[in-house]
């Protein structure tokens, strides 16, 4: 069984940064491709981010490509959302996402596992 738990949301003001974590157990952690997704009220989860069990493939929803960095760290089980540039419409709960085929998709059924989410508010 893997558990994933993400930290770091909060609030912040149109512009600024925030570094969402998620840390992962289980042996099989180098294995899995991960992802972000979000979902703000009173609307579907969307895709933002994934990553190939190396870290080393990535892709970025539109909206965020350019302004959010996606990292792996297999040796500290942990997956990481740099967000630059935050924008109001990024405010929503951020989920983490582990797939142990390790995908990397934009698709929501492909992952096995998902965090509870952090809350992500960017005010204007």
């Amino acid at each position: 069984q893997v558990q994933l738990v993400e930290s770091g949301g909060g609030l912040v003001q149109a512009g600024g940064s925030l570094r969402l974590s998620c840390a992962a157990s289980g042996r099989a952690f180098i294995n899995y491709g991960m992802g972000w997704f979000r979902q703000a009220p009173g609307k579907e989860r969307e895709f933002v981010s994934a990553t190939s069990w190396s870290g080393g493939s990535t892709h970025y929803a539109d909206s965020v490509k350019g302004r959010f960095t996606i990292s792996k760290d297999n040796a500290k089980k942990t997956l990481s959302l740099q967000m630059n540039s935050l924008k109001p419409e990024d405010t929503a709960i951020y989920y983490c996402a582990a797939s142990e085929q390790g995908a990397y998709t934009n698709y929501v059924g492909a992952y096995d596992y998902w965090g509870r989410g952090t809350q992500v508010t960017v005010s204007s």
